[in-house]
């Protein structure tokens, strides 16, 4: 069931607020799509939010580039995934990877994929490990933040309040006092008075260095390519496509002995994202708008116009998780919480999924339909989930950064030639490996969570490239195209879902109806054989509210205890 806007007045903004306290259930630090979509979630369920960030706007650069199939999944559920998916590349435009020499010269490996348009249709036909309601898509972080944040202030009815920093905060027994002040440093501060905190700042996230809790893993891995500094340039070449030898793709990979090279188009017209790796003996803080043109050329091997929109320098090499993911009233999630070197996407889905895992859960809270408790399991639950996909991320920048590059892979002959068919078979191996990846999108799993029913000896092998689909809690629920056009996921309910067969409707509407007197939102569906095939053969399901399995049986004996285990209805979670 796609969840609908919340109407209302909207609250007046920060500015009109000086010399009042401002008082919210949930005070976010970070308006990046981590809390953008944290805000959404909360929005939808009525909780009152405040999003502050120091930021004048929603981004400028492109920053990331891909989204997730799970993560589009989940702006299905919150009825944004139509818009995300029109927006960036146009409809019939490549989403392929492909490698090269120098864009104009070589080619070595390419991965093609579907279009966007295609993306809609094809699904509904895909099995196994692609069996979703959504597939990936190729789309800048900048559209996806601007489609949140309109969404985000519909449905709290407040604006996300843009050129305001968190200054100070306390935690105390009764809640969060939260000093916030306007960016320019003019101005005076507002005393915000929230039930929770949440730091979604960014991997210098000053709430995570405030609470003292430090960064455990990998950092500053020196690689050939994603490992150590890299200078991003945004930039606008509308001559590239005319000029380019090779068929259209999405992503665009150098791979040559002088430097290596990743770009990403962002709007299929000519805007792209241009990331170049720097030389130890560089200081690419220096360099001039003449030095990324130089840069460009070199890696393209074309001789055309750019128009620089931004530049900028990252540190690739990162494998960082928190070592602690809540602190009393205050939590961290997105980039505060782990830090990746960006091969898969995985860190900007990696955070959408925090946000979403938090958010139901504070809301439960807040709304009193859960022991305080309940919050404790977003730590257990998304901090084995950063750390694992912070070690798929590391696992991809190797397969791809340890790849030596020599002048001979440019040589003109028999050397050369050998050289190119060696990277190819590297190359092609590699682009299915970070980027076909079913069972990291789909496979996370919460199977030591004491909210769900789990049996790990059981659950499936963690395997990037292939998703075992499979109703044993703790994971996503697997996906089922009703009568060939119906999305399961869109008729399950927006918070909780007993999802049973129809010759177990009684024993189904019975659970439904105790988890409801319990105070909790949940909808009974039933499915025929038909509809269902193999996926209830194990009886009824708890569905949670983001779409993962909590339980499965074909009884429930005592369902009061059932669902104050699942959903944390106000007693300990133990």
């Amino acid at each position: 069931m796609s969840a609908k806007a919340v109407s209302g007045n909207v609250v007046p903004g920060l500015q009109a607020a000086r010399g009042h306290d401002v008082h919210v259930d949930i005070l976010i630090a970070g308006a990046g799509p981590c809390g953008l979509m944290l805000a959404n979630e909360l929005g939808l369920r009525n909780v009152a939010c405040l999003v502050v960030d120091p930021k004048a706007d929603t981004a400028f650069n492109p920053q990331a580039n891909a989204t997730q199939a799970r993560t589009m999944e989940h702006f299905r559920r919150i009825g944004i995934s139509q818009e995300v998916r029109a927006l960036g590349l146009p409809g019939d435009h490549p989403t392929d990877i492909a490698y090269f020499t120098r864009f104009a010269r070589h080619k070595l490996a390419r991965l093609r994929l579907p279009t966007a348009a295609q993306a809609t249709q094809q699904i509904k036909q895909m099995s196994g490990s692609w069996s979703a309601a959504e597939l990936p898509h190729r789309v800048s972080q900048k559209y996806v933040e601007a489609v949140l944040r309109e969404h985000a202030e519909k449905r709290t009815g407040r604006r996300i309040e843009f050129g305001w920093q968190l200054q100070s905060f306390e935690d105390g027994p009764d809640g969060v006092v939260a000093q916030v002040a306007p960016s320019s440093a003019q101005g005076e501060a507002v005393t915000v008075r929230a039930r929770y905190l949440v730091g979604a700042d960014g991997a210098r996230s000053a709430v995570r260095q405030a609470l003292g809790i430090r960064m455990g893993g990998a950092t500053g891995l020196q690689r050939q390519f994603m490992g150590g500094k890299m200078f991003a340039i945004y930039l606008r070449a509308p001559t590239f496509y005319p000029q380019f030898p090779h068929d259209t793709a999405w992503m665009y990979v150098s791979v040559n002995h002088e430097r290596r090279v990743f770009m990403a188009s962002v709007d299929g017209l000519g805007e792209f994202a241009f990331h170049a790796a720097v030389h130890p003996h560089e200081t690419p803080e220096d360099w001039t708008h003449e030095d990324a043109r130089r840069i460009f050329a070199e890696a393209s091997g074309m001789d055309i116009a750019i128009e620089i929109l931004s530049t900028g320098v990252w540190i690739a090499g990162h494998s960082l998780v928190a070592e602690r993911y809540q602190q009393g009233r205050v939590f961290l999630a997105g980039d505060a919480a782990h830090l990746f070197t960006p091969t898969g996407g995985l860190g900007y889905n990696t955070a959408v999924g925090d946000a979403v895992n938090l958010g139901w859960k504070l809301a439960a809270v807040v709304k009193d339909r859960a022991h305080t408790s309940l919050l404790d399991s977003y730590e257990l639950e998304r901090r084995p989930i950063g750390l694992r996909n912070t070690g798929y991320a590391r696992q991809f920048a190797d397969s791809v950064g340890l790849f030596e590059a020599t002048p001979e892979l440019e040589a003109d002959g028999a050397a050369g030639d050998e050289q190119r068919a060696h990277a190819s078979t590297v190359l092609g191996a590699h682009v299915r490996r970070e980027f076909n990846i079913p069972g990291v999108t789909f496979g996370e799993r919460y199977d030591g969570s004491p909210l769900v029913f789990g049996d790990p000896a059981n659950a499936p092998p963690d395997q990037a490239n292939e998703y075992i689909p499979t109703t044993q809690p703790g994971g996503r629920l697997p996906h089922r195209w009703l009568d060939g056009e119906r999305s399961l996921y869109d008729l399950l309910g927006f918070e909780w879902t007993v999802l049973a067969p129809t010759h177990l409707q009684g024993a189904a509407h019975t659970l439904a109806s105790v988890g409801i007197a319990a105070g909790l939102q949940v909808q009974l569906l039933t499915l025929s054989p038909g509809q269902a095939g193999d996926l209830l053969d194990a009886g009824m399901l708890i569905v949670r509210p983001d779409q993962v399995v909590a339980w499965r049986g074909a009884e429930a004996q005592d369902p009061a205890t059932l669902w104050a285990r699942v959903a944390g209805a106000h007693h300990e979670i133990r």
